[in-house]
């Protein structure tokens, strides 16, 4: 074992060296570590290390466990996104293994470092999250288990439902907030004109314009209701928040799944291939790269879409038409810059919105299929740019429902008002009335969402009894 781990260090400074020399890669300090199987599946489950206890948390461990256990699937590595970064490596890896997954968890961590939608990531999430975890103990300590996991199933029932530009927004209120009051402005000698109904008037239509300002749709179901709850107490506030800080932590991993991938398939295809392996290592490179980046069965393989983009834009930036220099001014071996650039600025929309071109989709073989009758699978498109359009609308919100709340106080009676922005995908109805009666206990007054069923602009109420629609 000591000689498989001093092995195992040469070859992750030669790594090191090569990524950042050879390919001008800027990680953050990565620790590596070895761990077993339960380790690896645990972290795995849970996202991050020392997080709080769930039970939805042991369902995917004994899920990734029982795959595992079974041959049927194997996680390879597991990296956190923090400053230093965090990898962890599946002990009974082989050698060429864990020098791949070296390899592939450098570009990982240089893409955090450098993508512009990781730029106010929580670099300290790791320490912040085993701080949560010791107080929502603490919690179930004084208020009881059970009553502090209920409590959970409620606020991870809508835990999704957060504003990725929640930074940016604060900022703008905080700015709101600190502006200097504008002092009154003085009463002139001509006012004592204006009719008294029309000076009223005006303050009416002023009162009104605030006030729909002030209503402004919130994207942030999970933080208006931790701020405007009628019935939360403290230590309630104090886990929403928790779990809000957490899942901004997880915005930019789920805004660039694909890029991300691909970025970290392609570096560790480039390193490897720097590396001098023995024939045997080669061949066993060569079958764990294609089956890292190669198509998966009724399913999209984000390794296989990202990876196959990127090279195509490198080829296409390195070779550039007549045409691209003159009207672009793009010149041949432009490939890597090009490709730095991209991972800096785009995210998984970005990219397949700006570079996933016609003869991508044929060579990825892309279509848009559907359930027909509720009888079989049928495929229903495959024109290029509508199969890449229904991509980008489902990757629109993470994949999940647009939810918005539009009033706080509906019926003037604290009752709250959601609508969902109908984009040509009903709702569950079971999932929509289950998690209406979660929305219930956090916000603890009727709950009314607005929707469309079958083409019908359809309200669905949860008064805390019964489930009604109109």
């Amino acid at each position: 074992m000591d000689k498989e781990v001093r092995e195992l260090e040469k070859a992750l400074e030669q790594i090191w060296e090569i990524a950042t020399t050879k390919f001008g890669l800027d990680p953050f300090p990565t620790r590596f570590e070895v761990v077993p199987a339960s380790v690896m599946y645990e972290i795995g489950s849970y996202a991050l290390p020392g997080r709080y206890s769930h039970w939805t948390f042991g369902k995917a461990y004994h899920k990734m466990k029982t795959m595992y256990d079974f041959g049927l699937s194997k996680i390879y590595e597991v990296v956190i996104n923090s400053n230093p970064s965090y990898a962890f490596l599946l002990e009974n890896n082989s050698l060429l293994q864990n020098k791949l997954v070296i390899a592939h968890v450098l570009g990982h961590v240089d893409f955090f470092k450098h993508n512009a939608y990781f730029s106010r990531t929580n670099r300290r999430m790791v320490d912040d999250a085993a701080m949560h975890a010791r107080r929502i103990g603490e919690y179930e300590f004084t208020h009881g288990r059970k009553v502090v996991e209920d409590f959970l199933d409620a606020v991870l029932s809508i835990e999704e439902h957060i504003d990725p530009n929640f930074f940016i927004k604060k900022q703008a209120d905080d700015r709101k907030k600190d502006a200097p009051v504008p002092e009154p402005k003085p009463r002139t000698k001509y006012e004592d004109l204006t009719p008294p109904a029309e000076l009223e008037a005006i303050a009416k239509a002023k009162a009104a314009k605030a006030k729909d300002d002030k209503l402004e749709p919130e994207k942030d179901l999970v933080w208006f209701i931790m701020q405007n709850s009628p019935v939360l107490e403290p230590w309630q506030r104090d886990v929403m928040g928790m779990i809000h800080d957490e899942m901004l932590y997880f915005v930019p991993q789920m805004q660039t799944k694909i890029i991300n991938e691909g970025w970290a398939s392609l570096i560790h295809s480039r390193i490897m291939r720097e590396l001098d392996l023995p024939d045997n290592e080669h061949l066993e490179f060569a079958e764990l790269h294609a089956g890292v980046v190669s198509p998966h069965r009724n399913q999209l393989n984000p390794y296989y879409l990202g990876y196959t983009i990127l090279e195509d834009i490198e080829r296409r930036w390195n070779n550039p038409t007549p045409e691209e220099q003159e009207k672009f001014g793009r010149q041949p071996g432009g490939g890597w810059a090009k490709l730095l650039e991209v991972r800096e600025i785009d995210n998984d929309i970005s990219l397949l919105r700006n570079y996933l071109t016609e003869d991508l989709c044929e060579k990825l073989d892309l279509f848009v299929y559907e359930l027909v009758e509720e009888e079989e699978w049928t495929i229903t498109e495959k024109r290029w740019m509508k199969v890449r359009d229904q991509l980008v609308g489902n990757m629109t919100n993470f994949g999940f429902p647009y939810i918005e709340v539009l009033d706080g106080d509906y019926r003037r009676n604290r009752e709250l008002y959601l609508r969902h922005r109908y984009e040509g995908a009903e709702l569950d109805g079971k999932y929509a009335h289950k998690v209406l009666e979660y929305v219930y206990k956090l916000w603890g007054r009727p709950v009314h969402l607005e929707t469309v069923v079958e083409e019908e602009k359809r309200v669905l109420r949860y008064d805390g009894e019964d489930h009604t629609e109109t």
